[in-house]
Formats: C-alpha cells, sequence, structure tokens
C-alpha cells in the first residue's frame, strides 16, 4: 500500500500555495496518495479586499483546492505543513485548524507518523525559521518524527539552503523561483522516501 502525505497549508497570496503544490508534486513522484489541503479562512472579506492579491488568491483557490479536516490527517501516514511566517510564528489559520486536533492526537493518530513543514515571509530574515521550530513544537507534541530537508541534495543551495523547511522570502511581489518550488518538491520526495522506509 501506498504512503498517504497530507500537505496542509494556509497562503493568503499564493506563495505558500505555490510551494505546497510543489510539496504534493515530490510527494506524488514518489507514488505517494497525496491530498492538497488548505485550512479554512479566517480574515474578513474587508481585509481581504483590501489586497487584491489576497482576493484573487482566494477567489482562484476556493473551488479547486478543498479544505482540510481532520479526516484528512487521520487518513494520512505523513504530513507537510505549510504556512506564510506571522512575526515568526505560523499564521492563525492554520493554528486554528491545529488546535481542533486534541481528540485525534489523544487518540494516537500521530504517534510515530513523519512530518515535515514550509513557509515565506515578505523578508529574507523575516522569522522563516522560528515559524518552522514553532510547528516543530506542535510535531514533539504529537509524537511524530520530525523530517527536515537537511543538507541531503545539493539543489538546496540554490533556493538560499535552509535545512529546516523550504522557504520563500516573498518582498519582492513574485511567486516562488523555480530554484525554490525544486526545494520544495525535493521535500515532498524526501518525506514519502522517509514514510515509505517507516512503514518498512
Amino acid at each position: 500500500m501506498a504512503v498517504r502525505v497530507a500537505v496542509v497549508y494556509y497562503s493568503a497570496t499564493g506563495n505558500v500555495h505555490a510551494l505546497a503544490d510543489a510539496v504534493a508534486k515530490g510527494a506524488a513522484s514518489r507514488d505517494a496518495e497525496v491530498r492538497l489541503r488548505r485550512v479554512p479562512e479566517l480574515a474578513p472579506d474587508s481585509a481581504i479586499d483590501a489586497n487584491p492579491a489576497w482576493r484573487a488568491h482566494v477567489d482562484a483557490t476556493k473551488d479547486t483546492v478543498p479544505e482540510a479536516t481532520l479526516e484528512d490527517l487521520e487518513w494520512a501516514t505523513a504530513y507537510a505543513f505549510g504556512t506564510p511566517t506571522r512575526y515568526g510564528t505560523p499564521s492563525a489559520q492554520l493554528k486554528q485548524f491545529i488546535d481542533q486536533t486534541g481528540g485525534i492526537w489523544q487518540a494516537g493518530v500521530f504517534h510515530n507518523k513523519p512530518a515535515t513543514s514550509f513557509t515565506s515571509s515578505i523578508n529574507r530574515h523575516g522569522g522563516q525559521e522560528s515559524t518552522i521550530l514553532s510547528l516543530n513544537n506542535v510535531f514533539y507534541h504529537w509524537g511524530c518524527i520530525i523530517v527536515p530537508p537537511g543538507y541531503t541534495d545539493p539543489l538546496l543551495f540554490a533556493a538560499g539552503g535552509n535545512p529546516y523547511g523550504t522557504s520563500w522570502p516573498s518582498g519582492g511581489g513574485e511567486l516562488p523561483d523555480q530554484a525554490t518550488l525544486d526545494a520544495a518538491n525535493y521535500q515532498g520526495r524526501h518525506l514519502a522516501d522517509i514514510a515509505t522506509r517507516l512503514r518498512g
């Protein structure tokens, strides 16, 4: 049976969505079953409408990417979580979804499953690593096996060489470049490979 990877993310203007899609494609290239899921939006329409890129992304994905559910987490044998950086921590949208997992955590759903994470911020030093480390705190509590990309492939250096997880500085207003998408794709492949090894 193939490993099952849930790629769960929040994205406002599309940067993390692009990374999530690349992670999902990487895992799928290793014959993993993949569910790409976005968490629900919490921001009011007034805030979204004030940023045309935010509104465009919400409209573009609302009918094409299903919303994440706890059942997706129960289904999966491996996880990839993505979020923008919010003051060096995960977004409220992703955190709210995670905060609903108490029941399945107590049931042991997450035990010994591999997990990885990725992020984007406006600035190159805008809290990317601390955001990933914050997500790792969740994985510790869940009893997951954290799977960072590390320095396990030379292609990671072209994307900035972040050993914690793929990250993208979006301050230029452009979506992730090809080197960063390649790193995210590799992170998905790496996660699926580790999940396959753990399955035995």
